[in-house]
Protein backbone atom coordinates (compact mmCIF):
# COMPACT_ATOMS: atom_id res chain seq x y z
CA UNK A 1 0.00 0.00 0.00
CA UNK A 2 1.35 3.61 -0.80
CA UNK A 3 1.85 5.88 1.47
CA UNK A 4 2.13 10.06 1.97
CA UNK A 5 3.74 11.99 4.60
CA UNK A 6 2.43 15.67 4.98
CA UNK A 7 4.02 18.54 6.79
CA UNK A 8 1.27 19.77 9.02
CA UNK A 9 1.82 23.45 10.07
CA UNK A 10 -1.07 23.50 12.61
CA UNK A 11 -0.85 20.44 14.62
CA UNK A 12 1.30 21.76 17.32
CA UNK A 13 0.09 19.39 20.26
CA UNK A 14 -0.87 16.10 21.45
CA UNK A 15 -4.56 16.66 21.23
CA UNK A 16 -4.03 17.52 17.51
CA UNK A 17 -2.14 14.15 17.24
CA UNK A 18 -5.56 12.80 18.41
CA UNK A 19 -7.65 15.18 16.04
CA UNK A 20 -6.31 14.19 13.27
CA UNK A 21 -6.06 10.45 13.42
CA UNK A 22 -9.25 10.26 14.22
CA UNK A 23 -10.25 12.91 11.03
CA UNK A 24 -7.99 10.49 8.85
CA UNK A 25 -8.91 7.04 9.91
CA UNK A 26 -12.69 8.06 9.10
CA UNK A 27 -11.53 8.28 5.75
CA UNK A 28 -12.11 5.11 3.24
CA UNK A 29 -8.99 3.76 2.69
CA UNK A 30 -6.74 5.20 5.33
CA UNK A 31 -5.13 2.22 6.85
CA UNK A 32 -2.46 3.63 9.19
CA UNK A 33 -1.98 7.07 10.68
CA UNK A 34 1.54 7.99 12.49
CA UNK A 35 1.60 11.95 13.39
CA UNK A 36 3.98 13.41 15.43
CA UNK A 37 3.05 17.21 16.95
CA UNK A 38 6.55 17.52 18.11
CA UNK A 39 7.70 17.67 14.27
CA UNK A 40 4.31 18.58 12.86
CA UNK A 41 4.36 15.63 10.06
CA UNK A 42 2.16 12.69 9.59
CA UNK A 43 2.76 9.82 7.82
CA UNK A 44 -0.92 7.86 6.19
CA UNK A 45 -1.22 4.69 4.68
CA UNK A 46 -3.92 4.19 2.43
CA UNK A 47 -5.91 2.23 -0.43
CA UNK A 48 -4.81 3.48 -3.97
CA UNK A 49 -8.02 2.56 -5.02
CA UNK A 50 -10.64 4.26 -2.49
CA UNK A 51 -8.48 7.68 -2.20
CA UNK A 52 -5.87 9.98 -3.26
CA UNK A 53 -3.22 11.85 -1.45
CA UNK A 54 -5.24 15.67 -3.15
CA UNK A 55 -8.49 14.17 -0.79
CA UNK A 56 -6.30 13.39 2.26
CA UNK A 57 -4.28 16.98 2.14
CA UNK A 58 -7.80 18.94 1.71
CA UNK A 59 -9.53 16.89 4.17
CA UNK A 60 -6.66 17.84 6.59
CA UNK A 61 -7.05 21.66 4.84
CA UNK A 62 -10.74 21.67 5.77
CA UNK A 63 -10.37 21.03 9.53
CA UNK A 64 -7.87 23.85 9.31
CA UNK A 65 -3.76 22.04 9.83
CA UNK A 66 -2.69 22.53 6.57
CA UNK A 67 -2.29 26.73 7.41
CA UNK A 68 0.16 28.50 9.03
CA UNK A 69 -0.50 28.96 12.41
CA UNK A 70 -0.97 32.48 12.88
CA UNK A 71 -0.59 34.24 15.97
CA UNK A 72 -0.93 38.19 17.35
CA UNK A 73 2.79 39.74 17.77
CA UNK A 74 3.58 42.15 20.29
CA UNK A 75 4.09 45.96 18.92
CA UNK A 76 6.93 46.77 21.40
CA UNK A 77 4.76 50.40 22.36
CA UNK A 78 3.46 50.46 25.56
CA UNK A 79 -0.50 50.89 25.66
CA UNK A 80 -0.41 54.21 26.79
CA UNK A 81 2.34 55.48 24.04
CA UNK A 82 0.84 53.96 20.85
CA UNK A 83 -2.03 56.21 20.61
CA UNK A 84 -5.09 53.80 20.52
CA UNK A 85 -3.94 51.14 18.12
CA UNK A 86 -4.51 47.75 18.72
CA UNK A 87 -1.41 46.21 21.26
CA UNK A 88 -0.96 42.79 22.36
CA UNK A 89 -0.62 43.21 26.22
CA UNK A 90 0.35 46.71 28.35
CA UNK A 91 1.82 46.79 31.44
CA UNK A 92 1.48 48.92 34.60
CA UNK A 93 4.05 49.89 37.36
CA UNK A 94 2.70 51.30 40.38
CA UNK A 95 4.76 53.24 43.14
CA UNK A 96 3.61 50.17 45.66
CA UNK A 97 4.97 47.31 43.80
CA UNK A 98 8.47 48.40 43.15
CA UNK A 99 10.45 46.59 40.54
CA UNK A 100 7.68 44.46 39.98
CA UNK A 101 5.82 44.67 36.36
CA UNK A 102 2.68 43.05 35.59
CA UNK A 103 1.12 41.97 32.70
CA UNK A 104 -2.19 42.11 31.25
CA UNK A 105 -4.45 41.16 28.64
CA UNK A 106 -8.11 41.84 27.46
CA UNK A 107 -9.76 39.06 25.87
CA UNK A 108 -13.59 39.03 23.73
CA UNK A 109 -15.30 35.69 23.94
CA UNK A 110 -16.39 35.02 20.53
CA UNK A 111 -17.44 31.24 21.79
CA UNK A 112 -13.99 29.99 20.09
CA UNK A 113 -10.82 28.93 21.69
CA UNK A 114 -8.48 31.97 22.59
CA UNK A 115 -5.88 30.61 20.09
CA UNK A 116 -6.61 29.52 16.58
CA UNK A 117 -6.66 25.80 18.00
CA UNK A 118 -7.52 23.21 15.18
CA UNK A 119 -9.76 20.20 16.29
CA UNK A 120 -11.16 22.45 19.01
CA UNK A 121 -14.20 24.10 18.78
CA UNK A 122 -17.07 24.62 21.00
CA UNK A 123 -18.12 21.89 23.61
CA UNK A 124 -21.24 20.28 22.64
CA UNK A 125 -23.03 18.41 25.24
CA UNK A 126 -24.00 14.37 25.02
CA UNK A 127 -27.02 13.15 26.17
CA UNK A 128 -26.40 10.07 27.45
CA UNK A 129 -28.71 7.26 28.32
CA UNK A 130 -29.61 6.30 31.79
CA UNK A 131 -28.96 2.11 32.40
CA UNK A 132 -31.08 0.91 35.17
CA UNK A 133 -29.35 -2.43 35.74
Amino acid sequence: MPKVILEVPSMYGDHHVTAVRRLLLALPGVNIVYASSSFRVIEVQYDEKQLTPQQIEAALDEAGYMGELHLPVETGVAATENGGRAFFRHTAAFEQTGKAVGFTQEVSYDGRPLWPCPGMGAIAKIEEEETHG
